[in-house]
């Protein structure tokens, strides 16, 4: 769907800016509940493109499905920087998956993002996607990487630095009602109600048993 397509909504929504270190919690359980409803951006050469977060997953320190389980290693190293930092790795040999650093320097635990609601640069998103139904385009991790661009070049950045291209931005409605579950896919510690998601929005991910 073109933005122009989308303009009325767009107006009625109030600009993202980038959001201040300070305004994460510093837990990984409250940022993955406290980024439902903010905004994740990618300004890229051919414009920007962005989309509302809707959907996260919380990998806390000492949860055994967590990629810092078992210490720092040079695959895992931005898990460990200060909050609100890019952790992106590749997965099932086919997808990259965005998430975000979540606690102290030196604090191994992140937060997934498992889906946006589109917003800016829905044509790119497309293009990035091969794909034009809207609902395709980010509703799950990997597909919202292909369509963010985002990939191993972004590993490691800072999202709340003023100068990087990927960045956290402030919520640009307000948010709905914010269901709670188990995560998706886990093999280890799959009991824990670690995901967050925005009730009713059509760009959550995963099977119906678990819009809660």
């Amino acid at each position: 769907m073109p933005d122009s397509e989308r303009l009325p909504s767009l107006r009625s929504r109030r600009p993202a800016r980038r959001l201040r270190r300070s305004e994460l919690p510093v837990d990984t359980i409250k940022l993955s509940r406290y980024l439902v409803g903010k905004t994740l951006v990618h300004d890229l050469p051919e414009g920007r493109v962005s989309g509302r977060i809707v959907e996260t997953e919380a990998y806390p320190v000492g949860d055994a499905a967590a990629h810092s389980f078992r210490g720092q290693t040079p695959r895992n190293g931005s898990l460990f920087l200060a909050r609100g930092h890019a952790y992106v790795y590749f997965a099932y040999g086919s997808s990259w998956m965005m998430n975000i650093s979540s606690e102290a320097a030196g604090v191994g635990a992140g937060v997934l993002i498992r889906a946006l609601d589109p917003i800016e640069g829905i044509d790119i998103m497309e293009r990035n996607r091969g794909v034009s139904r809207l609902t395709d385009l980010t509703r799950g991790p990997g597909r919202l990487a292909q369509a963010m661009h985002i990939n191993k070049a972004q590993d490691g950045l800072d999202l709340c630095s003023p100068h990087s291209p990927l960045w956290l931005g402030s919520a640009i409605q307000p948010t709905g009602a914010v269901g709670i579950t188990t995560r998706i896919g886990l093999s280890r510690e799959a009991h824990r109600l670690f995901r967050f998601f925005e009730r009713g929005n059509p760009f959550v991910s995963g099977p119906r048993s678990l819009l809660g």
